[in-house]
């Protein structure tokens, strides 16, 4: 049996463990994190909301329209004309509606068409198809000559015009624009994984500063190692930050299923939708680690919430540059600042995710992770030896000493029951 067994102290990993499944379960039962979990819906919701109701508002507002005061047979020899012009170009030509007449079948003159109109028409269109007279404002005039020319050029031969059939010869994409769509991707996907960390890394420092001022930390970390405090903090808010991004995942994925082909559609990643999003939930996970980390030695040296605040700022800040580094090395990949991206560990897990979307070797993906994770085993070592230099001094004089004495007779009256 392990001295640990011998003493009843838990070991390292299991003291972790605990910490982790007290701090999840009690930050995913509680109500803050149900109102944490609106919280970024919120705007998503009054996004898509105000876009359908300006897409509404689009759709029933009536176009800009031209009327047409010409003969019977001018009239619709013009609107036939727009028609089958309109049936080739779209619906870039100006529509076309024939004016009211008077009681006598004559049309009043353009000018007063225009202000009996109440704006169903922006112009009005008089004349011949041989000479056609637009009347109206002039930028709308002068937007509409071409337009106005080419329907009575058409409507004038009586006949539609013969338009050449294309051919068309389609060519394979080259590498230069697979690797400019990829790009695209490459980009999305690393803000999304900035701008996740950035919102709930923050979730560490919050709580082990709570922690600190309840003494509670105190107490822990005079009953098991320091070490197992940190990792058990840092998995529990990791397990929390999941739990949020897989149920905002799923609303996003059903805003996505519910708006279709009206998002922007992003190029296929070189290894495959599937796998791109499993490498970015484990350098979500390496990224929040490392970054949580800094934060915990933050909290370590910070005694008051402003201190918390002043020392996190320089670290938000460094971690900006940070990605505008991993940003700039993803557009020369194989490049000397592509690999030294991928070795500073805060900027190699954004480095790497845009590798996953621009090359598809995987065999590196294991190494950036294997690298990552052993810097992540170094700052929390840091962290937790910070603060047991700094916190456990903290507070009435002789509170750590205290502490420490009592903890090492509970270990020897638990030694003599059981001799």
């Amino acid at each position: 049996m392990t001295s640990d067994m011998h003493s009843g102290r838990l070991s390292t990993l299991a003291a972790a463990w605990v910490v982790a499944r007290r701090d999840f379960t009690a930050i995913l039962l509680s109500r803050t994190f149900f109102f944490f979990l609106l919280g970024p819906l919120f705007p998503v919701i009054v996004g898509g909301l105000a876009g359908s109701l300006s897409q509404r508002v689009d759709g029933t507002a009536q176009r800009p329209a031209i009327g047409v005061a010409m003969t019977a047979q001018d009239a619709a020899a013009m609107l036939d004309a727009r028609d089958a012009l309109a049936a080739r170009l779209g619906e870039d030509l100006p529509p076309l509606v024939p004016a009211r007449r008077t009681e006598t079948g004559e049309h009043l003159a353009p000018a007063v068409l225009l202000r009996q109109s109440t704006g169903r028409w922006a112009a009005v269109l008089s004349g011949t198809p041989a000479a056609p007279v637009l009347t109206g404002p002039p930028e709308r005039v002068e937007r509409w000559r071409g337009a106005v020319a080419m329907i009575a050029a058409q409507a004038r031969d009586g006949r539609p015009l013969a338009w050449p059939a294309v051919r068309l010869e389609p060519t394979a994409s080259g590498d230069l624009d697979n690797r400019r769509d990829r790009l695209r991707t490459a980009q999305g996907a690393q803000t999304l994984l900035f701008l996740l960390t950035m919102m709930l890394a923050g979730m560490v420092l919050s709580n082990l500063v709570e922690e600190k001022a309840n003494k509670i930390i105190e107490v822990l970390a005079a009953a098991i190692p320091m070490e197992a405090v940190f990792l058990g903090k840092l998995f529990a808010m990791l397990g929390v930050s999941l739990v949020g991004i897989a149920a905002w995942g799923g609303v996003g994925g059903a805003l996505v299923l519910a708006a279709q082909s009206a998002l922007p559609q992003l190029p296929a990643p070189a290894v495959g939708w599937p796998l791109l999003i499993a490498l970015g939930v484990v350098y979500f996970s390496m990224a929040y680690l490392l970054l949580g980390s800094v934060f915990l030695a933050i909290g370590a040296m910070a005694a008051t919430v402003r201190e918390v605040q002043t020392l996190s700022m320089p670290v938000t800040m460094l971690q900006l540059l940070v990605f505008f580094f991993a940003s700039y090395a993803m557009t020369v990949p194989g490049s000397a600042t592509e690999i030294a991206a991928i070795l500073v560990p805060f900027s190699s897990p954004f480095a790497m995710l845009a590798r996953a979307a621009q090359a598809p070797q995987l065999l590196p993906h294991l190494g950036a992770v294997l690298w990552q994770a052993l810097w992540v085993a170094v700052l929390v070592r840091l962290g937790s030896g910070l603060f047991r230099r700094r916190v456990m001094k903290s507070g009435p004089q002789g509170t750590g000493r205290r502490l420490r004495f009592g903890r090492r007779r509970r270990e020897s009256g638990r030694a003599r029951a059981g001799g």
